[in-house]
């Protein structure tokens, strides 16, 4: 979009000068500077944290909020430590959730309603379709789990959490979480 005149302004960050006019090369909110000597500077500056999306190879955390026979519906929340401003939508599908034995995976084994997992992104969605992602790895998979009693459960195994109060056992796809990803 053209700005100004280069003859009115000074082109700062975000922006270029062509043919005597000052055009921004980023989406964002325009920022105009006044200098003490000389004219004001113009630059264009976008807000970071809004610009975050989900990129394939990074590691989302997600809530997992619907399950059938061949995948599980999450929200994705957090990339990396990042919070994001809005929720996106994911889908872990059966043969996504471990490197091993996928024929034998089943999603309702694996995860419930309300989990919060670790995953990867595999493939970017669009307008129509979700995210893909991935727990096939021993890092990813269930990191926070509730029981029917409401409490949070321990996990005793890859693919095994307990309730601490009612000792009842429960199927997950257990992360073995990583120190980076520990936080209070």
């Amino acid at each position: 979009e053209r700005l100004c005149s280069a003859e009115e302004a000074t082109a700062g960050s975000g922006t270029y000068t062509r043919h005597g006019f000052i055009f921004s090369s980023l989406a964002g909110c325009l920022e105009k500077r006044s200098e003490d000597s000389g004219p004001p500077v113009v630059s264009v500056v976008r807000d970071a944290e809004s610009q975050l999306l989900p990129d394939v190879g990074a590691v989302v955390t997600c809530k997992v909020c619907g399950i059938n026979s061949r995948f599980a519906k999450v929200h994705i929340l957090y990339v990396g430590s990042t919070p994001l401003k809005s929720a996106f939508r994911g889908t872990i599908r059966r043969e996504d959730i471990r490197a091993t034995e996928k024929d034998k995976v089943e999603v309702y084994k694996s995860f419930r309603p309300g989990d919060i997992v670790l995953a990867k992104v595999i493939s970017l969605g669009d307008a129509q379709s979700n995210y893909l992602l991935s727990t096939a790895e021993n890092e990813l998979g269930v990191v926070v789990a509730r029981s029917e009693a409401g409490v949070q459960m321990v996990p005793i195994s890859w693919c095994e959490m307990q309730c601490p109060r009612t000792h009842t056992k429960d199927f997950r796809k257990v992360a073995r979480v990583q120190p980076q990803f520990l936080q209070t």
